[in-house]
């Protein structure tokens, strides 16, 4: 069976709505995926605001944002389906939304972007609300990304997402609980969002290939506090909200009151040294991922040339290889993952695995609203 899906994804870095048009073709349990055609379009100053924003909002604007943000959205295919050519193909559109409140120990998580105003605006079939089921039943509702990982991008051990927040899932082959292997993710550290905001100070969107963060040198001091938090000492299933970096992390690199090479050199130390904690963690509770590992870094991180070499020098120990895809999976991975769990949402089977999210069960996630 083949699928022809677009897959939108917007992330905490706020760099604007990521679109993949995707063909997923299911034969006989295996899927196979093809880009079609890919695009990233920038949010201006006033979105930027308006997602920063969001959680300070009163209920009503929030609403409002809710809706106006999914017609933006809609807006967006439109000119995507204009620029690529692609009317009449389009079967199904999978909207991850942009994660604003996230606090699934109280069984609630919001996306902003309405599924209904997208399926309006496109008059196409709409799948979005991909987390809350699985939040529902007792689940972080995150990383939803490694039922793709499993179903698409086999041949790696560990996947490792570099973007807002930077996470990682374990995919092992065997392991002592399943014959068939599993499945673990969580949410590692803030990533991007926080080195974009001090790029930010000095006028930069972002640190190109890293260049900043390679002249600094590492502060101690901010280092230890950094590492203190008590989110990095927490077993999985774990998750972050998109403001931790904001409203936690932040905070304490500005009042370390260094230069900005250093911080961002510190902060780059800090991003690698939790994922190689987080690796050796997952290396101690499963046995099977021994050996000469391989690792698959995708999302903006994975252009930031400093920050690849020194993660390459800190898991070396470990005899873990870092591979590092061709563009287009680098900057679209989460997209296609999108793409796919919609189609496995309109198959009516499960799309986010409760070993990844500590639910009850895994789960057939996401509302469909018809646009035609």
């Amino acid at each position: 069976m083949l699928y022809k899906v677009i897959g939108l994804m917007s992330g905490s870095s706020l760099d604007g709505l990521d679109i993949a048009y995707v063909h997923l073709q299911e034969t006989a349990g295996k899927w196979t995926y093809e880009i079609q055609h890919s695009a990233c379009y920038p949010y201006n100053k006033d979105w930027i605001e308006k997602l920063e924003r969001a959680t300070l909002l009163p209920a009503l604007e929030y609403q409002l944002l809710h809706t106006a943000y999914g017609n933006f959205i809609g807006e967006q295919v439109n000119r995507f389906i204009d620029e690529k050519n692609l009317h009449y193909q389009v079967q199904i559109i999978a909207s991850h939304g942009h994660t604003t409140f996230h606090v699934p120990q109280q069984k609630m998580t919001a996306q902003l972007g309405e599924g209904a105003a997208i399926a309006a605006a496109t008059n196409i079939n709409v799948v979005s609300d991909l987390r809350s089921m699985d939040v529902a039943l007792g689940g972080q509702g995150a990383p939803i990304i490694p039922i793709g990982e499993k179903l698409l991008l086999g041949g790696h051990h560990f996947f490792l997402n570099i973007g807002g927040i930077a996470n990682i899932s374990a995919h092992t082959p065997v392991s002592e609980k399943s014959s068939e292997g599993e499945v673990i993710a969580f949410d590692v550290c803030p990533a991007n969002r926080v080195l974009n905001m001090l790029a930010n100070k000095k006028g930069k969107l972002f640190d190109e290939d890293g260049a900043m963060a390679s002249t600094g040198s590492v502060n101690m001091m901010l280092l230890e506090k950094l590492n203190r938090f008590t989110y990095y000492g927490q077993p999985y299933p774990k998750s972050l909200a998109n403001d931790f970096g904001v409203r936690e992390v932040f905070p304490v690199v500005e009042e370390s009151n260094c230069s900005i090479p250093d911080a961002m050199r510190t902060y780059a130390e800090h991003i690698c040294l939790q994922i190689k904690n987080s690796i050796e963690k997952l290396m101690s509770d499963f046995k099977s991922l021994t050996g000469n590992l391989k690792l698959l870094a995708t999302g903006g991180g994975a252009h930031n040339i400093f920050l690849m070499r020194r993660l390459r020098q800190i898991l070396q120990p470990l005899n873990i290889e870092v591979v590092i895809p061709e563009s287009q999976l680098i900057d679209f991975k989460e997209a296609l993952v999108v793409a796919l769990i919609g189609a496995l949402r309109w198959r009516e089977e499960n799309n986010v695995l409760s070993s990844v999210t500590g639910a009850k069960r895994s789960s057939v996630g996401g509302a469909v609203w018809i646009g035609s």
